[in-house]
């Protein structure tokens, strides 16, 4: 069945009419008993819901954690009328943990559903709307998530990075063209994704906000800790800003992988991959990650991104992950584990399908993916 929500994909046609469920080979392609690694996964949006996608191939034991600054269109709406985190974002995690049946992509095509019309529901998420009552039934957003999960059935579990509301200021220059190297201060997740200047630094309101206790317990268990990909600004950077999520990453043990996005556009329009590296690295100068996983075109076109991802304490591993149609989104199918063997892919897991853990061997080379080398602790 295509599914309606996602229809550039036919899961149940690229497994050959058994979908994730029954595919004889498991969602890594590979016919041996599957390690379903527990993983934590931060972003936000449309970065964070491919992502997801690709994670549930792999395991069911999924944490995503996600931004709380979005001020714009239903999300904005509902934030400001009723003083709640937004649930855009957060929607938009949990429809990507649907499961890929029938039942979950209904569910997951009536979360993103919006109201039609002119009237005060028009534009409105119909999910965003369940989100926000069950906020305002139960008083605990984390509880409301979690019951949202209950019923949709998803294949993970949905956090917010932080249990208040917060706002993005970036500081900008390139606004003026009669004044190209004068800073300014924009003010507002959507504000600054649609801005063309150039974003030179990201600051959370308030500063320094506290992490949610379940964020900081899912990273103490973790197997694998991925951040990225998304909005590199407004969607990755917001958790290096928060003390206590920086603290945990860094004092976990998981492997941690960093993934970039397929080409510089919106927020970092115009920058290398080794420029994701480097602005990632002034905003949190002591965050170190294991690997940095790249599309094979974006990397090779930049000698430099070698240099700057040892700099991160990290391996480059490269893999055709972005979408077929040109644009600059990751592939899910590709990111987490395409055809199995003899059905037209790439072979076991993509880039996303680890291996029952062992002790750790650093001996890929660029060009290789996770899915062939024991990158787990």
């Amino acid at each position: 069945m295509t599914s309606q929500f996602y229809p550039e994909y036919d899961d149940n046609a690229a497994y050959g009419g058994n979908g994730y469920e029954g595919n004889d080979y498991g969602p890594i392609g590979a016919a041996t008993p599957m390690y379903r690694p527990a993983v934590t996964a931060f972003g936000g949006g449309h970065g964070l819901a491919a992502s997801l996608r690709a994670m549930r191939r792999i395991t069911d034991r999924i944490t995503a954690v996600v931004t709380v600054a979005d001020n714009g269109g239903s999300s904005g709406r509902l934030r400001e009328e009723f003083d709640c985190l937004p649930p855009g974002d957060l929607r938009q995690a949990l429809a990507a943990l649907c499961a890929d049946d029938f039942v979950g992509r209904t569910w997951a095509q009536v979360m993103q559903s919006r109201f039609r019309g002119d009237g005060p529901l028009a534009g409105h998420a119909i999910g965003n709307l369940l989100i926000a009552g069950l906020w305002q039934e139960l008083d605990d957003p984390v509880a409301g998530l979690d019951m949202v999960g209950q019923l949709l059935g998803t294949r993970g579990r949905v956090l917010p990075m932080s249990l208040m509301p917060l706002d993005i200021t970036a500081e900008v220059v390139g606004l003026d063209p009669n004044r190209p190297d004068e800073m300014y201060s924009l003010t507002g997740q959507s504000t600054i994704a649609k801005t063309s200047a150039e974003v030179i630094e990201v600051h959370l309101d308030p500063p320094d906000p506290p992490a949610s206790p379940s964020v900081l317990e899912a990273i103490e268990t973790s197997d694998v800790l991925v951040l990225g990909p998304g909005s590199w600004f407004t969607s990755v950077m917001p958790h290096l800003l928060v003390p206590q999520i920086v603290e945990a990453i860094m004092d976990s043990d998981a492997l941690k992988i960093l993934t970039l996005n397929v080409a510089g556009a919106d927020e970092t329009n115009g920058f290398s991959p080794a420029r994701h590296l480097e602005v990632l690295a002034e905003h949190e100068p002591r965050i170190r990650f294991d690997v940095v996983l790249a599309d094979r075109s974006f990397a090779r076109s930049d000698p430099h991104l070698g240099t700057f991802a040892r700099n991160l304490g990290a391996r480059i591993v490269e893999a055709d992950l972005a979408m077929h149609d040109g644009s600059a989104r990751h592939d899910p199918l590709r990111l987490g584990g395409g055809p199995p063997p003899g059905a037209g892919g790439g072979g076991p897991g993509g880039a996303f399908g680890w291996p029952r853990p062992t002790p750790r061997s650093w001996g890929c080379a660029s060009g290789d993916t996770l899915s062939t080398h024991s990158l787990t602790s």
